[in-house]
């Protein structure tokens, strides 16, 4: 029954967006500001409804709801037309609702707790995802990609993160040798979200400018000329700077609602709008310094943390994370299908896949290996994250942001969307199952 819904949610889906053609064109009869407000009101409707109804759907089965909405935003790919013609809107809405949940996921690790685990998770954030990469391209040349495709495909995807995940690790009991595992996943993809959007921008930066990267060894030398480590290493400053901004705001707002915290000043309507306004300054701010925007919001979150020692924000933080889940996510994940049809995601279907399977079976095994070489996780810990594979929100909001700049990589779009989709309902399925198996895990 449950696997009944999700069909009937693909079938309304298709049959809605056989007949948008014929309803858009009648938009057309509209003035232009009509126009706008029209086509601007049936994509957000389509988007938010149908983001509800992929988050129901996907209840008690084994595909998360951000699968369901990837895949419904493509069967949606001529209604949400519209949205492909603006493609810098876009990119836009997704930079605003990516910097959110970035921010987000600053807030979401304890300072505390994180120093406890910062060597393991700095190790395989950063050195794993640099060993993801340099796996990634070769592989996904030798399957057909040319030489722009694959550094940039493999610069976006080598991020992780384990969003549906999270519902999982909740339900499963650690053993205690094994609880810092969870922590660590959750880290992990925090962090190189922020390493996947700073090497994304300087791969990018080297194509502009003329760089080869046909090959391993000219990406390599690109990648670690001075030039491009002086533009990475102003990048990460000017982020880091930015951040501490974004810090000092909520630092300062903190201190006054801490000095004025009544019963009838105690609702969380001016937190919530601060706690919006934060990330895109601090965005802001760094761009306009020529550093990493994904980097300053995720600093000015981590440094913040006020979540932790605040009671007075508890509902604000519960209500950022419900909207990132209800709107950010389901925006993103469905707005990629204005850029992906069916018959892209055919196309694509075979080589997709493969890098998908040449993503979990080869590459993220020798990162988390090769990485945490020097820590002292255990075999059986290794292992767990090996499986911790996921590609999600920051991997399409990068793509769309690329394909922006670089409109003839039109594979970009299709391949990151059979990755998320092959990794996010592939790992969280098998994941209480390999617990099991390793023996870490309480059982029921």
């Amino acid at each position: 029954m449950n696997y009944i819904k999700i069909v009937t949610v693909f079938v309304i889906a298709y049959l809605i967006n056989l007949g948008a053609p014929a309803l858009l064109a009648q938009f057309e009869k509209f003035s232009s500001a009509e126009l706008a407000v029209a086509n601007g009101l049936w994509c957000l409707s389509l988007i938010l409804g149908f983001g509800w109804v992929c988050s129901y759907a996907a209840e008690e089965t084994i595909f998360p709801n951000f699968t369901l909405q990837l895949i419904v935003g493509i069967l949606l790919h001529d209604a949400l037309s519209p949205i492909a013609t603006e493609i810098i809107l876009a990119v836009v809405v997704c930079t605003a609702l990516a910097a959110i949940i970035l921010k987000a996921g600053g807030d979401e690790i304890e300072r505390l707790a994180f120093t406890r685990i910062a060597y393991p998770v700095f190790m395989i954030a950063v050195a794993g995802y640099l060993i993801t990469f340099f796996v990634m391209f070769p592989l996904m040349m030798l399957l057909g990609l040319d030489g722009k495709t694959a550094a940039l495909l493999a610069a976006m995807i080598s991020s992780t993160d384990p969003a549906a995940l999270i519902p999982t690790l909740k339900k499963l009991i650690f053993k205690t040798n094994y609880k810092r595992l969870a922590d660590i996943a959750v880290s992990e993809s925090a962090l190189n979200d922020v390493t996947g959007a700073l090497f994304t921008t300087a791969i990018a930066s080297m194509i502009l400018a003329g760089t080869s990267v046909d090959t391993l060894s000219e990406l390599a030398k690109g990648i670690f000329s001075g030039t491009n480590l002086a533009h990475l290493g102003q990048q990460v400053l000017f982020g880091c700077v930015a951040g501490v901004f974004g810090w000092s705001v909520m630092y300062g707002y903190e201190k006054y609602r801490s000095a004025h915290y009544s019963s009838n000043f105690g609702e969380t309507v001016y937190d919530f709008a601060i706690v919006l306004t934060v990330p895109w300054l601090t965005f802001l701010l760094a761009l306009t310094l020529h550093g990493n925007g994904f980097l300053a919001a995720f600093i000015a979150g981590l440094l913040a943390n006020y979540n932790h020692s605040s009671h007075y924000y508890q509902r604000t933080l519960q209500a950022m994370d419900i909207k990132i889940e209800s709107i950010a996510k389901p925006v993103i994940f469905m707005m990629l299908g204005a850029f992906v049809g069916i018959k892209d995601l055919l196309d694509t279907a075979l080589v997709g896949m493969l890098i998908s399977l040449v993503f979990i079976v080869v590459a993220r095994p020798l990162a988390v290996f090769l990485s945490l070489l020097p820590t002292n996780l255990s075999t059986k810990e290794k292992l767990f994250l090996c499986a911790v594979r996921e590609t999600g929100v920051i991997p399409v909001v990068l793509a769309v942001i690329t394909v922006a700049q670089f409109p003839e990589l039109r594979l970009l779009l299709p391949l990151t969307a059979w990755v998320v989709i092959w990794t996010l309902t592939l790992l969280p399925a098998l994941t209480p199952w390999w617990s099991k198996t390793l023996g870490i895990v309480e059982e029921n």
